[in-house]
């Protein structure tokens, strides 16, 4: 089959990958404009047009698929499929019709809960047990659309957003191949609309930890948010980010204050529990575990830790 692969970051990037090993036709890949990055912010390529322009294949990178000049340009490649993954553009209805088999789209969730743009961070943030890879022929709607393949993946108690994401990545790789050796075979399953949850864009405010929560709420928060955009709290009027914690035992105190310090973690009291912190960052330095913290910065029994 002759495949456009739409896709952006890392997770697309492992899918790609996957198709090119097992020797699939990949006659154009549609990816986000380049965007500025690093220190310099000079413009760089995504993960998936660096493998693409490794590989010899075509690259656009459209601001919009809704141009007449787009879709001509697509319909010359005369894709039996598309195959999508964390693209970023929504597809118009032409495009969705355009390739024999329509657009498969490789979605980091058990369908259908978590449509949208975060569920990998929202199942971590849910306390969810188990999430996966749905195959889903795409229509019209967000994440609407049939099923035709899912593969579940379990959370570990200590999945951050970025493990979580990895194991996932190489599912959705082993997903799409299996989707398409048997693609004349699978029947696409209605979602139950019912059973619908959104997985709305994480914002940077949205990080900032709320010490009125319980422990095992700010706990998956934590892991939630790592590697982006990061926990974050104020203390003696600097902000801090906190990488890793673990529920403590302990539940007495005023909700953010520091009960207790020793050489592996800073004990904060929450609304319900208490939290120990076990590797922050302070402005311009580097995530380090309690131990080294406290040598570059004071910290002591009564502290509070506050909104930013």
């Amino acid at each position: 089959m002759k495949i456009i692969f739409a896709g952006t970051p890392h997770f697309a990037a492992s899918a790609l990958a996957a198709l090119l090993a097992n020797g699939h036709e990949i006659v154009a890949v549609l990816t986000q404009p380049d965007r500025p990055a690093g220190r310099g912010m000079q413009l760089a390529a995504g993960p998936v047009k660096q493998l693409a322009v490794q590989h010899g294949i075509p690259v656009l990178q459209p601001l919009s698929l809704k141009a007449a000049e787009i879709q001509q340009q697509l319909a010359i490649f005369q894709p039996d499929v598309m195959v999508v993954a964390a693209y970023g553009l929504i597809l118009p209805t032409p495009v969705l019709q355009m390739p024999r088999y329509g657009c498969l789209n490789i979605h980091a969730s058990l369908l259908p809960r978590w449509r949208g743009a975060a569920p990998i961070q929202r199942a971590i943030l849910a306390g969810d047990m188990e999430t996966g890879i749905t195959i889903m022929q795409m229509d019209e709607g967000l994440d609407t659309g049939a099923m035709l393949l899912k593969l579940p993946c379990a959370i570990s108690a200590s999945d951050t957003s970025q493990t979580l994401h990895d194991k996932l990545a190489k599912l959705g790789a082993e997903a799409i191949i299996e989707t398409l050796g048997k693609i004349n075979m699978l029947y696409g399953v209605a979602q139950d609309a019912t059973l619908a949850t959104y997985a709305a864009k994480i914002s940077k405010s949205e990080a900032r930890l709320d010490w009125t929560q319980s422990a095992i709420q700010l706990e998956r928060a934590i892991r939630a948010y790592n590697p982006v955009p990061g926990a974050y709290s104020s203390l003696n009027g600097t902000t801090i980010k906190i990488w890793q914690g673990s529920i403590s035992e302990e539940d007495q105190g005023e909700p953010g204050t520091v009960l207790m310090i020793n050489k592996y973690n800073i004990q904060v009291a929450c609304g319900q529990g208490a939290l120990n912190l076990e590797v922050l960052q302070r402005p311009n330095g580097k995530a380090l575990p309690v131990s080294q913290f406290v040598q570059g910065f004071t910290v002591k029994a009564g502290d509070r830790f506050t909104a930013v």
